[in-house]
């Protein structure tokens, strides 16, 4: 899409004065033609296949009688709907700018992408410090494990890091949509980031970037330090064991769990240790794709590739399903 100057110099006298603007532009990947139509074709078949991939877990978990009684696979079935969730909040917009001339997207559209994009982003953090407290329970203190993760406890579990995970965005979205803007409404980005629009505002900004700053190293720290704390007591307590077999079960199971959080934590971590600066606006979308796309892509083949429970299961079902 291009933009005559003219253009652009009318809206920015138009919002000089502050006034609120009724939709923004998504510059997304500014590639040509083809690669569009390239780029349109990978990532609905990356879409298609994600869903696929969670929606067999979710299936699985709750048509098979076992798996729906284990806490893990509570949690991993709860998890897969949040991935699903997760790429439905980008991806489906994201091909329509890439199959259409227009990619302008309402003020309302907008922060609601956000909104819904963060939170979703932070229960995923909280689901993954939830996922390492049960690996922990169970490794760590395996008498009381049955006893502290029952199945009502896990659903209390789940049900906080949803409610963790919305509550936390509520105050940066809305302190942000009551910015004023008086540059023109060109997003630098395929999503509707905070660091592209807070680019638009008129200055000054005041305490707004600080409160989402704090917002997102609260969320990331306080799950990071759980992670850690929690895989670290695990690791201690494997390498102290003596049962061989046990030892190499529960190594094989956790690291899937932290290649999992290494791919998300690693990717999010390296958009916030980034400087926020123009030249690098297309390593941002790069590390954007990968955590919005890849990576819930790839994990339900890592949580399950090498997951016994989840193949028996997966027998079961089709046995049931051929007879």
């Amino acid at each position: 899409m291009t933009f005559s100057l003219d253009s652009l110099v009318c809206f920015q006298m138009e919002l000089a004065n502050g006034t609120t603007i009724q939709e923004f532009i998504l510059v997304g990947f500014g590639a040509e033609h083809q690669k569009k139509l390239l780029l349109f074709i990978v990532f609905t078949i990356l879409y298609v296949i994600t869903l696929a991939e969670n929606i067999t877990i979710i299936a699985l978990v709750l048509l098979d009688a076992h798996l729906a009684q284990l806490p893990m696979y509570i949690l991993l079935s709860n998890f897969s709907w949040l991935e699903m969730c997760y790429v439905t909040t980008t991806v489906p917009r994201m091909l329509f700018d890439l199959a259409s001339s227009h990619s302008n997207i309402s003020f309302h559209a907008c922060f609601l992408q956000f909104y819904v994009l963060f939170s979703l982003g932070s229960t995923e953090f909280f689901f993954l410090s939830a996922m390492a407290l049960d690996r922990y329970l169970a490794i760590c203190h395996p008498l009381h494990y049955s006893q502290i993760m029952s199945p009502n406890f896990c659903y209390a579990l789940v049900s906080t890091c949803w409610i963790l995970g919305f509550l936390g965005y509520i105050v940066p979205v809305t302190l942000i949509s009551r910015l004023s803007f008086c540059r023109p409404n060109i997003i630098d980005h395929f999503v509707c980031d905070p660091v592209p629009i807070m680019n638009l505002a008129c200055p000054p900004l005041g305490k707004v970037p600080l409160v989402c700053q704090m917002a997102m190293h609260a969320i990331f720290v306080s799950n990071v330090t759980c992670v850690v704390f929690s895989y670290g007591k695990v690791i201690c307590t494997l390498v102290k064991s003596s049962n061989q077999g046990s030892r190499r079960k529960a190594f094989s199971t956790i690291s899937m769990h932290l290649l999992v959080v290494t791919l998300f934590y690693g990717s999010v971590g390296g958009m916030y240790l980034i400087p926020s600066r123009k030249s690098q606006s297309e390593v941002t979308k790069a590390i954007s794709v990968f955590y919005v796309t890849i990576t819930p892509f790839l994990n339900p083949l890592i949580y399950c590739l090498r997951n016994d429970q989840v193949k028996e299961a997966l027998g079961r079902l089709l046995r049931r399903t051929l007879r």
